[in-house]
């Protein structure tokens, strides 16, 4: 799958996700610490933005912030109800400034 660049790293403050609308893609991209994650940035639920919600930094979690589902940053799994269908997750790689992750995108005619 290739990658695409999502953002630069100084983009994304701690703690925090941020909506990057990329190749169709609407991801919530959260920095915890040195880490970062990017998973589909829409509720299975209740098609909600996730980056509008609360990061759990501890749980490595995000928060819906209309229901209250909880969705796992690594694996993307509902962790409390409503929701029950997972979301997707991308591989995420930094390199210098710049955030890259794996999406399937569609080639451009």
């Amino acid at each position: 799958m290739p990658e695409v660049r999502l953002c630069s790293l100084d983009d994304l403050a701690p703690d925090t996700a941020t909506r990057v609308d990329v190749a169709d893609h609407k991801i919530a991209v959260v920095r915890i610490g040195d880490d970062v994650y990017a998973i589909d940035d829409t509720c299975s639920h209740g098609r909600y933005s996730l980056s509008e919600g609360e990061v759990w930094t501890d749980e490595l979690e995000i928060e819906c912030p209309k229901h209250g589902s909880t969705f796992s940053l690594l694996t993307g799994t509902p962790q409390s109800l409503p929701a029950t269908r997972p979301v997707a997750v991308y591989p995420v790689r930094v390199d210098g400034a710049d955030v890259y992750a794996e999406l399937a995108v569609e080639p451009k005619p």
